[in-house]
Parts: C-alpha cells; sequence; structure tokens
C-alpha cells in the first residue's frame, strides 16, 4: 500500500476529477462511450466462489522497523495466519511474490493444512524518472525475475489450489504513484501474466486511476483491484474527495461518532459507485470490482486527530461488513479486504492499521473473535469512540519570551510539556550536561541512536492535544536555541501545531552551516529562524494552536544523507526560547 501521499499530487487532482464526478454522478443510469474508447474485455475468468465468499484482509509479517533486513520465519507467518483462522480470515492478499514473504507464507498454508486462500501480488519498481540506463536494466530485470516468481508460484501444483487470484502492481498508475509506471509498460506485464498462469487477473490500483479506466489496461483484466481509504481523504479538503467527516450539525457527543462513521461508509461507497459507472460507461458491466485495500487507523499518526481510534477503527469495520454482505446477493463489491491484519513498524508514520498490533494483541475491532488474554486494551467500550471536537484557542502567551529549556538566571521555563524522541528511542539525551553551557552551568547533550531514517526529539504537550498560542510571535518573532557540535551536514528544526479544523500540521526547516547562524565547528553559535521562514514552508501552520514547539531531527531523506548513515555525533544544546 502506498498511504505516503504527496499532499501536493494529492491536491493536484483536484481540477482532473471535479469534472469526472460531475459527470459519473454515483449511481444512476450511464450512456455507453462511443465504440473508439470502449473497452472490450473478453473471454473474462471467473472469480471463484470462494473469492467472493471467504473474509478477506490484506497480510504482511514483518513486525520491526526495518523489513529489508528482518528475518521471517515460518513459525511467526504461522502464529499470523493460525490467529486469522480463528478469526475467520480466510483470504489473504500477499503484495509479493518473493521467497521472503510470498513462497514462505505459501508454504506455511499448504504444509499445515490451513484452510487459507490467497490473492498473489506481484510488486513491481519504477523506473521512470532513473537518469542512469544501467540502474533502468537493473529494475527492469528486477520486475522481469518478480514478474517471473509470481507465474511459477500460480502455476506450481503444490500451491494452485490456493491462490485464487493474482495481481500485477500495487498503486503505480495514479497520479500521485510513489512507484510510478506508464499504462503501457504496465499492460505489457499484466499480458505477459495473464498469458501464462490460469487465475483471474487484475492490478491493484486506487479507485482514481479505476475511474479513469484505460482501454490499453482494462482490455487485460478479469476484474478490478481498487483501493478507497475515505479517512486519508479527509486531509485534503481541497479535493473533490473531502467529505463531511466533523458532522458538526450532529451534537458532540457518541451520537456524533456514529454520523461520522456512517457517512465515512456513505463516501466509501460513493467511491466505489464512481468506479461502477466508469466501467458501465466503457461496456464493462460484467466486470467485477473487488475493494482490495480499505481501513481505519486504530492511532493517530499525526493527521487522524479525532478520527483515529480502535472504537472508530470497529465501527468502521462493521460498517464494511454489512457492505460486503450485500455485495454478496447485489450490486456491491464482489470482496472486500480489509487493510490490514497486523501492523507493521517499518510503515513508521503509516502504521496502525492493523486488526492487530504489532505484538498479535488483538485490537477492538475484533474483541469479539478474540479470548480476553490477547486484547490489547479491555477497558475499551463503545463509549470511547472519538469525534470531532473545535480545538480552543487561548489566550495569546503575553510575555515577551517563550522558554523551553534554560538554566540562565531568572528564566521562566515553561510547564507542561515532555521532551521525547522519535520512535521512543532514537534520541537519547541529558538535559544536565555539566560539561558545557552556553548559558547558565548546564546544556542539554543529545546523543543520536539513529534508525535507518534518522532521529528526531520533539516538545510533546504533557496534556494531549493541549496548544499554547504564540499568535504575538508570527509577525516578527523568532525561534531561538545555542547548538555546539561537530554533527555532520544538515540538522532539522521545526514545530508543529493544530489548525482549527484540529488537524495536525508540521513543517522542517534543513539548515546547514551557516544558515540562521547555525554552525557546526564544535563552538556555541545561536540558531535564530523568523517564524515566518517556518509559515513560508507550510502556510497550513497556525501560531495560535501550536502542538508542538520546537523539533530537533535529522530524517536523512530530507537532509540529503543516504538511509541508514548513522551518525551519532554529539550536539549540544541550550537557550531554546521563541522571542518577540
Amino acid at each position: 500500500m502506498a498511504h505516503l501521499i504527496s499532499h501536493t499530487l494529492r491536491v493536484a487532482l483536484v481540477l482532473l476529477f471535479a469534472a469526472l464526478l460531475t459527470a459519473c454522478g454515483g449511481g444512476g443510469v450511464v450512456t455507453v462511450d462511443a465504440p473508439a474508447t470502449a473497452v472490450s474485455t473478453t473471454n473474462l475468468r471467473a472469480l471463484p466462489a470462494e473469492f467472493l465468499a471467504r473474509k478477506a484482509v490484506a497480510y504482511s509479517p514483518f513486525r520491526t522497523n526495518n523489513r529489508d533486513t528482518e528475518t521471517i520465519t515460518s513459525a511467526m507467518i504461522k502464529q499470523d495466519l493460525d490467529l486469522l483462522v480463528t478469526g475467520d480470515f480466510r483470504l489473504i492478499r500477499l503484495f509479493d511474490s518473493s521467497d521472503k514473504v510470498a513462497k514462505l507464507t505459501l508454504d506455511v498454508i499448504v504444509d499445515n493444512n490451513l484452510d487459507i486462500k490467497v490473492q498473489l501480488g506481484a510488486y513491481v519498481n519504477s523506473f521512470k524518472f532513473e537518469a542512469n540506463p544501467y540502474k533502468v536494466i537493473d529494475i527492469k530485470d528486477a520486475n522481469q525475475l518478480e514478474l517471473d516468481r509470481l507465474i511459477a508460484l500460480s502455476n506450481d501444483l503444490k500451491y494452485r489450489d490456493t491462490i485464487l487470484a493474482v495481481s500485477v502492481g500495487n498503486e503505480t498508475m495514479v497520479e500521485w504513484s510513489i512507484v510510478p509506471i506508464d499504462q503501457v509498460d504496465m499492460a505489457a506485464y499484466i499480458r505477459y501474466v495473464r498469458d501464462r498462469v490460469m487465475q483471474p487477473v487484475t492490478t491493484d490500483d486506487n479507485f482514481l486511476f479505476f475511474m479513469q479506466a484505460p482501454k490499453v489496461v482494462m482490455d487485460l483484466l478479469d476484474f478490478v483491484a481498487m483501493h478507497t481509504y475515505a479517512s486519508i481523504d479527509t486531509q485534503f479538503p481541497a479535493s473533490p474527495f473531502y467529505w463531511d467527516w466533523k458532522q458538526e450539525a450532529v451534537a458532540a457527543g457518541p451520537a456524533r461518532a456514529t454520523a461520522m462513521m456512517n457517512a465515512a461508509l456513505v463516501e466509501t461507497r460513493r467511491q466505489f459507485q464512481l468506479v461502477r459507472d466508469a466501467l458501465d460507461r466503457k461496456g464493462l458491466r460484467a466486470l467485477p470490482i473487488a475493494v482490495t485495500e480499505t481501513g481505519w487507523n486504530a492511532e493517530d499518526q499525526g493527521a487522524q486527530r479525532f478520527r483515529a481510534h480502535p472504537v472508530n477503527q470497529k465501527m468502521y469495520f462493521t460498517r464494511l461488513e454489512t457492505w460486503r454482505a450485500e455485495g454478496r446477493v447485489g450490486p456491491g463489491p464482489a470482496n472486500i479486504f480489509y487493510f490490514e491484519a497486523f501492523d507493521e513498524p517499518w510503515k513508521a508514520g503509516d502504521d496502525k492499521w492493523g486488526l492487530f498490533n504489532v505484538n498479535r494483541q488483538a485490537r477492538y475491532v475484533v474483541y469479539n473473535l478474540y479470548p480476553q488474554v490477547i486484547w490489547e486494551n479491555p477497558a475499551l467500550t463503545d463509549a470511547d469512540a472519538v469525534y470531532f471536537i473545535p480545538p480552543v484557542i487561548n489566550l495569546p502567551f503575553a510575555g515577551n519570551q517563550f522558554t523551553l529549556y534554560s538554566d540562565a538566571p531568572g528564566a521562566s521555563v515553561a510547564a507542561g510539556y515532555n521532551l521525547d524522541a522519535f520512535d521512543a528511542t532514537t534520541a537519547p539525551r541529558n538535559l544536565f550536561d555539566a560539561s558545557t553551557s552556553a548559558e547558565g552551568t548546564v546544556s542539554m547533550s543529545i546523543n543520536p541512536a539513529p534508525r535507518d531514517y534518522g532521529w528526531g526529539l520533539l516538545y510533546n504537550p504533557a496534556i494531549a492535544g493541549a496548544t499554547v498560542n504564540l499568535s504575538e510571535f508570527a509577525a516578527s518573532g523568532s525561534l531561538k536555541l545555542s547548538i555546539k557540535t561537530l554533527y555532520p551536514g544538515k540538522i532539522e528544526i521545526g514545530l508543529a501545531t493544530l489548525t482549527a479544523d484540529g488537524d495536525t500540521q508540521e513543517v522542517f526547516l534543513q539548515i546547514g552551516n551557516g544558515e540562521f547562524g547555525y554552525c557546526n565547528n564544535d563552538n556555541w553559535c545561536q540558531v535564530s529562524i523568523p517564524l515566518q521562514a517556518f509559515k513560508n514552508k507550510n502556510p497550513n501552520i497556525d501560531f495560535r494552536l501550536v502542538l508542538n514547539p520546537i523539533y530537533i531531527a535529522d530524517r536523512y531523506s530530507f537532509t540529503g544523507k543516504p538511509l541508514n548513515s548513522g551518525f551519532t555525533t554529539q550536539l549540544n544544546i541550550d537557550g531554546i526560547f521563541y522571542a518577540r
């Protein structure tokens, strides 16, 4: 799944699909396109009855922060699949055909005689923007090997009865794809596989792609495998697919939560219908649609406040199950694969979709299917569902200096914050390092313990969601801090605010030697960043609702360092404050 969607790319779709939205309507009678553009798929391979009937879920076995180095064992997969069978999840979607995951999973199913069937995937990578011709060749060769693995597994007598359908590619053709592949190239991949397997063949992609229903691809598909995430669409107010998730017309409380989750399913069904209408207009009324990805976050990962929660996840899942049952006897989806079975920490900010957490504890969404001894939080009830509450804007901070860290004489340090590391452990620190200071007698030393992506530290409100109003600083104020270090390359200074809609907005500035006063020559220097510089980079931040008043970090992909750079050079920080 490609959840890490670029805001800019997503918003860029507004004009493109606004016309489609108007044209498709949402379920009325549609006119078939002219023959020149209509799709003419013939000899469709029917989806097996078991594909239509079984409760379905997306599955990956990864349990650590680095899937590339993680060792997956048969015992791990067996534990996972036993849990899924207990909950009657007997159809799983695998994203690739690797030996590490796909073949091992198929072996566990067959060797243990588990009653589980599979939609098998081939994960193909993009070479669209690769300038090095040798790397293009490497990517194409790797893609070819992946397709051949998919074909081999699908035809292997050991696995043939287990693999009910196959899919080539995952979100490769939607406009914002992070692995973009041209339709003609994808069509060649799909045709290559379809000519060599017996199972129904598809490609997995976002509903926006299937609304276009391009002939070059659709002529080759036996069914549509569409993705729809109504929850993610709430992050893009400019999009025609933004829906009224706040439901402020309903009184605050459980009724608003219910109205919000009802509206979520209405939007999910609408997106399905937009695809159905687009296909019907192309003459593809017989082409089935499976929803092969949809889900709801159990925990807020930074942009789902008032939405992400285990109880809301359950409310969405329950409504999906009702719709899935309708689809078996009516015009709804052929099946719905819930995303996903288990949390995967390597996804970082795109994690916490699982029916189970990474420790294989059942979330509230499936409590009725599992004994209480493996429940994540037995204290939860339906009444704990979250719903939109407009943020309270406090009175503006009246002082000339809002101080976060200082032991200078007379300093007044703001209370109510915890100093937390990204992923809990990436930034060990000593708040009272007496070896050096820019003011007073101590400074804060940070000794990075980075993960593959880097490290970071932030001031978090001790009361979740609490904000401070620093609007009086916004016009001409600055964020200041003193730094002494030999740390190589750039670092990041950032902050986060809420918006009037309750969304979290982050902004990071990457600064190198000589920028905003920063130096990395092992001398104390004062960094002074005008607040307007943050606002210029992210106009959506709101200094009336400052949530995390500072981040100090090095996320390698943003500072120009290779993944797994592993820099551990100490940084000393002193005198952190906002000044007018």
